[in-house]
């Protein structure tokens, strides 16, 4: 096309120069297009870290494809981590290895604080003056005096959004004194012997945990600490890739997920 309006279209040299050149480039680029495209894909490919995967964005009639680093194709499992969940995240992992999941926008604390919210909502005779403990969260399925991070975290957590609500809360687990060792400096025991026994707790948080399809089932609720009664309670699912960023230490040996090793106390 360009050849033939050079032909028949009287035009000055310089004007007929500048349309040959942008001919050229305009058929230099339609064929090196495709091939400049296809090696910068494989660039970003070859220099992801192992264990990490890029999202393939052109993957064809099928839609996106995840590519991991060895260039092979992965899709999601029917695993339960997966349930009720749509659009599953590339996994990635720390450069430690330390954890290896999806890409987290909620940790275990933004449940507990959604689980007091609803406690708060329906809690009858608690008050800014009536003292709550809060124990950790057994296993439904033990003999309710075995408990995994999960539990003790969720305990911890439920300590701080009571005390955002003004709700004076008890750590029945301080000591009357400052323990300095090599290890640290601390003030909190798990020793019954080093606690005070005579406490002014009114009520006391606690609940149980059961592994469900999906997740930890977790049930909470608010018990008078004389009358048993129950004042208040919430019920929620935590899922398991928000429970599995939990990690354990190393010299715990108490795990969340998987092979559960439970603990007691």
């Amino acid at each position: 096309m360009v050849e033939h309006i050079m032909k028949h279209t009287p035009m000055p040299s310089i004007l007929r120069f500048a349309v040959s050149v942008i001919a050229a480039f305009s058929m230099l680029g339609c064929s090196t297009s495709p091939d400049v495209d296809t090696a910068a894909q494989a660039s970003t490919i070859n220099d992801t870290p192992a264990g990490m995967q890029v999202i393939d964005i052109t993957g064809g009639a099928g839609g996106d494809r995840i590519v991991s680093a060895d260039n092979s194709n992965s899709q999601d499992s029917d695993s339960a981590e997966s349930f009720g969940t749509f659009g599953q995240p590339p996994v990635y992992s720390s450069v430690q290895g330390a954890y290896k999941g999806r890409p987290l926008t909620k940790h275990v604390g933004d449940y507990v604080k959604n689980l007091t919210q609803d406690l708060i909502g329906n809690m009858d005779h608690i008050t800014t003056s009536t003292p709550i403990a809060v124990t950790h969260f057994a296993l439904l399925d033990s003999n309710l005096q075995e408990t995994n991070l999960l539990g003790q975290q969720m305990a911890e957590s439920f300590v701080h959004e009571l005390h955002k609500f003004r709700i004076p809360v008890v750590d029945y687990k301080a000591t009357d004194y400052v323990r300095v060792t090599e290890a640290g400096d601390f003030i909190l025991s798990r020793n019954y012997l080093e606690l005070d026994t005579e406490l002014p707790m009114d009520y006391v948080l606690t609940g149980t945990m059961t592994k469900h399809q999906g997740g930890y089932l977790v049930n909470a609720r608010v018990l008078g600490f004389r009358t048993k009664n129950v004042v208040a309670s919430a019920q929620m699912l935590l899922p398991f890739y928000v429970v599995d960023a939990l990690i354990p230490s190393e010299s715990s040996g108490n795990e969340v997920s998987g092979t559960v090793k439970l603990k007691k106390g």
